[in-house]
């Protein structure tokens, strides 16, 4: 995405003057305003959060936190948290994922993770156990998993992906065999499809996670 700081100043209300000082840190900036303007660049906001919360919503996605050096310190064991946020959508949803309406929905639930990018990410709960394998990776109903929508999908990758004859998104692997792709549960007792132009791949899954509380 390119802005200029003319278009980015009109977007917020203020003069380029204002912008052209952020941005060359000749002035602070906000939390409120530096999240209205990630809001206007279409990026995540971010959040406060006390140190002790932030601990505890790291090591419920199986990251560490660390007494790193705060961006902005605002008052004892408060900090400026790298953690960003995506909504969690249904499987519905997931068929149109770049609605801008999913950010503004007023209940709706958003997620954390330590995954950034200024894309229209978002998460997904596993449904059925289609990618439950016996061995090796498992993804097991009721995981969340986080998809990318912009990224080019690789052999290899989990996806998300819709038939053009389906009403429903599935969840599968992409695996390449004999120079032809396949969409391949982890569950073996399903049957793997041959990846056609007739299927369109929606996102590529980049992180999974679970909740028992």
């Amino acid at each position: 995405m390119s802005v200029t700081q003319e278009k980015l100043a009109e977007r917020l209300g203020v003069s380029q003057g204002a912008v052209s000082h952020w941005l060359n840190d000749r002035r602070g900036l906000k939390l409120d305003r530096l999240n209205r303007m990630l809001h206007a660049l279409g990026l995540t906001p971010l959040q406060l959060m006390p140190d002790a919360q932030v601990a505890e919503a790291a090591a419920s996605y199986g990251l560490e936190f660390k007494e790193a050096p705060a961006i902005s310190q605002v008052s004892d064991g408060v900090r400026l948290a790298l953690c960003f946020r995506y909504p969690l959508i249904s499987w519905d949803q997931a068929l149109d994922p770049e609605q801008p309406a999913l950010l503004s929905v007023p209940g709706q639930r958003f997620e954390l993770t330590d995954y950034q990018t200024d894309a229209h990410c978002f998460w997904l709960e596993v449904e059925g156990d289609a990618m439950n394998a016996p061995v090796g990776i498992s993804v097991p109903h009721g995981m969340l998993i986080l998809v990318d929508p912009t990224l080019v999908p690789k052999a290899g990758n989990l996806v998300i992906a819709k038939w053009d004859d389906s009403a429903v998104a599935t969840f599968r692997q992409i695996i390449e065999e004999g120079g032809k792709r396949y969409l391949t549960p982890l569950n073996p007792t399903y049957p793997k499809q041959l990846l056609t132009d007739q299927c369109r791949v929606i996102g590529v899954v980049v992180q999974a996670s679970v909740k028992f509380l």
